[in-house]
């Protein structure tokens, strides 16, 4: 059989079809994301503050964006059966709009309805001082990063493998894992973190098989959050344009944690998120694993 493949015009080589194979696709992805995160590191702590500290962290993380976006684009979206770029930056503006939309939209919600039950209050104007941190590294830096690593290589190949259902789950529970070493975290919260946030991010990247809808979206849920409505950003507490206070009931306020380890926010984000996999599935869009793929095309061809 392998002499009869390498006859075959545009073939693939050996090597090639090692690389292209999803978990081996998944490992080097991975890899070169790390490698360049940390090269950038390495380089940028050697380098002097050259304005203040949350300018500087807004110009290094958009140099980051920038160093792994050239990275994707030249190598990792280069690679897969068959590749794909998940990072059309014809697709950017308006699904960036569109999920900073949602996402403000969705955590007022969550906002309103706390206020309504008793577990948030607005005590007093807040102020600015946080902004440009909260832009940096709430919304800009985790926005992207984290959607890079998460839904454009976990999900992507972990889906490739074992199809949309596995991705899901699998990465879902992992981002989740992933916010257990924050400030005031929890299981619950973590859990929380798996369920709103890994299903509704999953679920906007498989319905548009772009990164930009979940990116606006997990930026937009960030900087709402934090610097509108002055809640706790994943555990991390910052100064909004208000003052506010959370109060009550753990599992309606989020306690310590944030308004995200709330039962309203749970039930609000995984509501949309399981309809945006509703969506995707209505749309064809549902991945079957690559077995299965592979014994349908060999049956299809016996035909």
């Amino acid at each position: 059989m392998s002499e009869t493949t390498a006859k075959v015009p545009g073939a693939k080589p050996m090597w090639r079809r090692i690389v292209d194979f999803p978990l081996v696709a998944l490992v080097i992805s991975l890899g070169l994301l790390v490698a360049t995160g940390a090269a950038f590191g390495w380089l940028m702590r050697r380098m002097p503050e050259y304005a203040g500290k949350d300018v500087t962290n807004l110009v290094e993380v958009l140099a980051l964006i920038a160093a792994l976006t050239l990275v994707y684009k030249l190598v990792i979206a280069r690679i897969g059966d068959p590749p794909r770029d998940d990072l059309p930056f014809h697709l950017a503006p308006r699904h960036l709009a569109i999920g900073t939309l949602v996402a403000f939209v969705l955590f007022t919600a969550v906002v309103g309805i706390a206020a309504l039950l008793g577990a948030y209050r607005i005590v007093g104007p807040g102020g600015w001082t946080d902004f440009l941190s909260i832009l940096a590294m709430a919304g800009i830096s985790a926005g992207f990063v984290e959607e890079l690593i998460f839904r454009g290589i976990l999900f992507r190949w972990l889906e490739d493998f074992g199809g949309s259902w596995f991705a899901l789950a699998i990465t879902s529970a992992l981002f989740g894992l992933a916010h257990i070493l924050n400030d005031n975290a929890t299981w619950f919260s973590s859990l929380a973190i798996a369920l709103e946030a890994g299903v509704m991010l999953g679920g906007a990247y498989m319905l548009t098989r772009s990164l930009w809808l979940a990116m606006g979206i997990h930026f937009g849920w960030n900087v709402t959050q934090g610097f509108i409505w002055d809640v706790p950003v994943s555990g991390q507490s910052v100064e909004g344009l208000v003052e506010a206070q959370l109060r009550g009931n753990e599992y309606l306020s989020g306690g310590a944690f944030g308004l995200e380890a709330s039962v309203i926010a749970l039930v609000l984000a995984t509501g949309l998120g399981l309809y945006f996999v509703w969506l995707a599935i209505q749309r064809g869009e549902l991945v079957r694993p690559w077995w299965v793929r592979r014994r349908l095309a060999r049956q299809s061809a016996g035909e």
